[in-house]
C-alpha cells in the first residue's frame, strides 16, 4: 500500500517501490507503534486478530481515498483504457453490467457504489491481487468504507465510516472493533479484460475518472507480481513449493493455480467450473498498465452455469488467510 494521494507524490513512490526491490522495505516502513492514534471511535477491547499482525502501510487513515459517489460512462464513449487493461465486472441480476477499471483502484482501492438498490463496496488490493465486491448492509445497516492505511498480512485494513471497525479486505471480516467477527456478503464479481468486457456488453457501464485530470493508468508497482517476496509479509511461504506470487484462483476455502488452468483450459471438479476466459495485463507488471504482462482470466461457475464468489489472489495471501486450505495442484 502505497500513499497514492497526489500527483505530486510520484517520488516517493518510486522510492517505495525501489525499496520492495531492495528489501529494505521491513526497515523504511516499520510497524507503526501508534496503531490505534488517530482512531477514536475504534472499540480496541473486541478484536479477532492478534494487533501486531496490523502494520501501518505508509498513509494513514483515507491518505489513500476511495471514491463515493462514482460516476459511470457507456461503453462506447470510453476511450481511454487499453484493450487488455484489467477491469472487475459486477454484473448483477437485472441491472446493466458494470466494469470497475483497475488503473482506478490503484489510486483509490475502495469504490463505494449502489447498483440497483444493492450498496456494494469494490475493493482491489494491489498488494494481494485481492478484488472482491461486498454487500455494504450488515444487520440492516448501510456502511460505506475507507481505507484505514493498515495492512495485516500484507492485505488492505478496511474501516467502516460508521464504528471505524476495521475491516480485512481480502476475506470481508470485521478484524477490530463494534464490527469484529462480523463478515460482510460477498458477490459474484471477475478480473478480465476491457476488451472483453466491452464485446460482451456493448451497451454497458464503465466507471469514469474519479478525479478529472488525474494521471490514472500508471502502475507505482512496477514489477511486483514478479518480486522475490511480497511487500510487508513475513507469514510462512505457500507450501509444495508455490510461488508467493503466483496466481492462484480460490473458491471458498480452495484454490486452483492459475498456470493450471492455463494448461488444461477448463477445470471442472469439486462442484467448480473454471474456463479460461482469455488474457488480460497484469496491473502490477509495466510501468504502463495497458502494457503489462499478460496473466489470463477465469470465469468461474457452478454445474448450472451460474457465477460464483471467487478471487484470484497471490499465492502468499491465499496461504496466509486460508492456511488449512486444499491446494488443487492437480
Amino acid at each position: 500500500m502505497l500513499p497514492l494521494v497526489s500527483g505530486e507524490d510520484s517520488m516517493a513512490r518510486f522510492l517505495c517501490v525501489i525499496a520492495i526491490w531492495l528489501g529494505l522495505a521491513d526497515v523504511a516502513l516499520a510497524e507503526n507503534p501508534f496503531l490505534k492514534s488517530g482512531w477514536p471511535k475504534t472499540d480496541f477491547s473486541k478484536t479477532t486478530v492478534d494487533l501486531s499482525e496490523i502494520r501501518s502501510g505508509g498513509p494513514g487513515k483515507d491518505g489513500i481515498p476511495a471514491v463515493d459517489d462514482p460516476t459511470f460512462v457507456r461503453v462506447g464513449t470510453e476511450n481511454r483504457l487499453g484493450a487488455r487493461e484489467p477491469v472487475l465486472t459486477v454484473e448483477l441480476a437485472g441491472q446493466t453490467p458494470r466494469a470497475y477499471p483497475i488503473r482506478y483502484f490503484m489510486v483509490h482501492e475502495i469504490v463505494n457504489d449502489v447498483i440497483g438498490g444493492v450498496p456494494v463496496a469494490v475493493t482491489f488490493c494491489p498488494l494481494c491481487n485481492s478484488g472482491v465486491v461486498f454487500d455494504r448492509r450488515v444487520g440492516g445497516r448501510v456502511l460505506s468504507f475507507g481505507v484505514s492505511g493498515n495492512l495485516r498480512h500484507s492485505d488492505m485494513v478496511m474501516y467502516d465510516r460508521q464504528t471505524e471497525s476495521w475491516w480485512q479486505q481480502a476475506v470481508g471480516e470485521g478484524i477490530v472493533g463494534a464490527y469484529a467477527g462480523r463478515s460482510l456478503k460477498t458477490l459474484p464479481s471477475w478480473m478480465e479484460s476491457w476488451e472483453a468486457f466491452k464485446t460482451r456488453n456493448p451497451d454497458g457501464l464503465v466507471l469514469n475518472a474519479p478525479r478529472p485530470g488525474f494521471p490514472y493508468g500508471s502502475n507505482p508497482y512496477v514489477r511486483y507480481d514478479s518480486a522475490a517476496r511480497p511487500f510487508l509479509y513475513d507469514g510462512t511461504p505457500p507450501p509444495h513449493g508455490i510461488d508467493p506470487m503466483a496466481r492462484v484462483i480460490r473458491v471458498g476455502a480452495r484454490a486452483w493455480p492459475m498456470e493450471r488452468l492455463r494448461r488444461e483450459k477448463k477445470i471442472a471438479e469439486h462442484g467448480v467450473v473454471l474456463s479460461w476466459a482469455g488474457e488480460q495485463a497484469s496491473a502490477l507488471d509495466s510501468r504502463q498498465i495497458a502494457r503489462g504482462r499478460s496473466v489470463g482470466a477465469v470465469r468461474v461457475q457452478d454445474g448450472q452455469g451460474r457465477d460464483l464468489v471467487h478471487d484470484v489472489m497471490f499465492a502468499f495471501a491465499y496461504h496466509a488467510f486460508y492456511p488449512g486450505g486444499a491446494w488443487a495442484l492437480k
